[in-house]
C-alpha cells in the first residue's frame, strides 16, 4: 500500500509547482488520522464515560447520556465546516489543516483530564459537552481541506486512488483507538478501566497532536491566489447560489456511509450491552472491522478505471443485500466469537469497497474555488443529521423494541437513500459540458 501511495504522490502535480513531494501527501494523511483518532476514540469507551459522568441506577440511562454527548460533537461540525472550509478556500489548505489539529488536541485534553461527576458534580458533564463541541468544530473543518488537498495533489487519472486515503486514514484512526482499547481491556482490571484507564487514549491524543502539527507546517499549497475568493462570505455566497444541488445530493450520499460507519464504531458497545460479550471481544470486533474496511478500500485503486458512480452503486447494492443475513449470524446465540468477528469483517470489507470512490465523487461535484467548503459543509451536515444521532437511536431502539436486528434495518434504509443520491449527483465538469457554457471547471 505504501508503494502505491509513493507512485501516486510521485505523479501528483500541483498548480505551477511541479511534482508534489510524497512527504506532503503523508503529512495530510497522518494529520487526518490523528484528527479522527481524537474524535472517534470516545465511542470505544462510551460505557466507561457514561459511568464517570452520568450517574444513575439505569445502565441504559448512563449509556444514552454518554452517546448523547458523543452526538453533541456533530452539531458543531457544520459550523466548523463553514468557517474552516471557507477559510481553506480563502487562505489556503495548509493554514486550515494546521488550525484543525490544534483545536482537536484541546478538546481531547479536556475529555481526558476533566474530573468525574463524583468529584466536581454537574460541572463534569458540562465540561465534557464543551470538549465535544470543540472537537466537532475541528473535525467539521478537517474533512474539506484534507480531502481537497489529496484530490488536487493527484493527476486526473489517479484522483480516486489518492483521495481514498481520506478513508484509509479514518480507518487507521479507528484501528488505533480500538487497539488501545484492546490493550487496556486486556491489561487492566474492570475497576482500573472504569476508574482511570479510559482516560489514557484521550491524553495520548494530546501528546501525538504536535507530531501532526510539525509535519503539516511544510505543506506546499495546492490552490493559487487567483483561484481563491477574497472573503469567506464570497465563498459561501457562491456555494449557496450555484452549488446547492451538489450539497443536497451529497448529504443523501453521506447518509448511508455515515450511518454504517457509526454503527460499525458502535460495535464495541453493541457487543457488551446487546450480545453480552466481554469488553475485550467488543474492542476486537471494532479493530478487525476497521481492518476489513481498509482491505475493501484497496479497491480504490480500481475506481479510476471503472468509474466512481459505477463502483459506488455496485458496492452499496451488494452491502444492502448482505447486511441483514450478516446480522442474523451476529445476533445468533449459537454463533461463536470467531464467527462473529469473521462476519463483521466481511460486511466491513464490502462497505469499504465504495469508500474510495465516494470521496473523489463528492469532491468533483464542486469547482476548485468552493471545493473545500462545499465538501466540508455537505459532509458535516450529513454526519450531524445522520451520524451524530446513529448510536443514540440504535441503542434506544434496541432497548425499546428488544430487537437486536435494529442496526441491520437502519443501515439498509440509509444505504438505499445513498444509492438514490449517487444516481442524482453529477460531477461539476460534466455539468459545465452539458450546459455548453464557457465556465471554467477548474478541476
Amino acid at each position: 500500500m505504501s508503494s502505491d501511495l509513493s507512485s501516486l504522490a510521485g505523479a501528483a502535480v500541483g498548480p505551477a509547482r511541479g511534482t508534489l513531494p510524497l512527504k506532503s501527501v503523508i503529512a495530510v494523511i497522518v494529520g487526518n488520522w490523528l484528527e479522527f483518532y481524537d474524535f472517534l476514540v470516545f465511542t470505544f469507551f462510551a460505557v466507561m464515560i457514561g459511568e464517570a459522568f452520568f450517574p444513575g441506577e439505569s445502565e441504559i440511562g448512563r449509556l444514552l447520556g454518554a452517546l448523547a454527548t458523543f452526538g453533541v460533537g456533530f452539531f458543531t461540525r457544520p459550523l466548523g465546516a463553514a468557517v474552516i472550509g471557507a477559510y481553506s478556500d480563502r487562505a489556503g489548505r495548509r493554514a486550515a489543516l494546521t488550525l484543525t489539529l490544534m483545536l482537536m488536541a484541546l478538546g481531547s485534553g479536556l475529555v481526558g483530564l476533566t474530573p468525574s461527576y463524583a468529584q466536581i458534580g454537574l460541572a463534569a458533564p458540562i465540561i465534557l459537552v464543551v470538549a465535544r463541541l470543540i472537537q466537532g468544530f475541528s473535525c467539521g473543518g478537517e474533512v474539506g481541506p484534507a480531502t481537497t488537498y489529496l484530490l488536487e495533489s493527484a493527476p486526473p487519472e489517479k484522483r480516486a486512488a489518492l483521495t481514498a486515503w481520506q478513508g484509509y486514514s479514518q480507518q487507521l484512526a479507528a484501528i488505533m483507538g480500538s487497539l488501545v482499547g484492546v490493550i487496556l481491556t486486556a491489561t487492566l482490571s474492570r475497576e482500573q478501566l472504569y476508574a482511570w484507564g479510559w482516560r489514557v487514549p484521550f491524553i495520548l491524543g494530546v501528546f501525538i497532536a504536535p507530531v501532526g502539527l510539525y509535519i503539516r507546517r511544510q505543506l506546499p499549497e495546492t490552490i493559487e491566489a487567483n483561484e481563491r475568493h477574497q472573503s469567506a462570505t464570497a465563498v459561501l455566497a457562491d456555494l449557496t447560489r450555484h452549488h446547492w444541488r451538489a450539497v443536497t445530493y451529497g448529504i443523501l450520499i453521506i447518509c448511508g456511509g455515515t450511518i454504517s460507519t457509526y454503527v460499525f464504531t458502535y460495535m464495541t458497545t453493541f457487543a457488551i450491552t446487546t450480545l453480552h460479550l466481554s469488553a475485550t471481544i467488543g474492542t476486537i470486533l471494532a479493530l478487525t472491522g476497521s481492518i476489513g474496511q481498509i482491505a475493501g478500500m484497496a479497491a480504490g485503486a480500481w475506481v479510476d478505471r471503472f468509474g466512481r458512480k459505477r463502483m459506488l452503486i455496485a458496492s452499496r447494492v451488494l452491502f444492502v443485500i448482505v447486511v441483514y443475513p450478516a446480522y442474523v449470524v451476529l445476533t445468533s446465540a449459537q454463533a461463536a466469537p470467531v464467527v462473529i468477528v469473521a462476519v463483521n469483517m466481511v460486511i466491513n470489507f464490502i462497505f469499504g469497497t465504495g469508500l474510495g470512490a465516494m470521496y473523489a465523487f463528492l469532491s468533483e461535484g464542486f469547482p476548485k474555488a468552493v471545493r473545500s467548503s462545499g465538501l466540508a459543509i455537505l459532509y458535516a451536515l450529513g454526519v450531524m443529521i445522520f451520524g451524530g444521532t446513529t448510536q443514540f437511536i440504535v441503542a434506544w431502539l434496541i432497548d425499546w423494541t428488544k430487537d437486536p436486528m435494529v442496526p441491520a434495518w437502519y443501515q439498509i434504509v440509509a444505504n438505499v437513500a445513498s444509492i438514490v443520491g449517487v444516481m442524482l449527483l453529477m460531477p461539476h465538469a460534466e455539468i459545465v459540458r452539458e450546459r455548453g457554457t464557457h465556465v471554467a471547471a477548474r478541476a
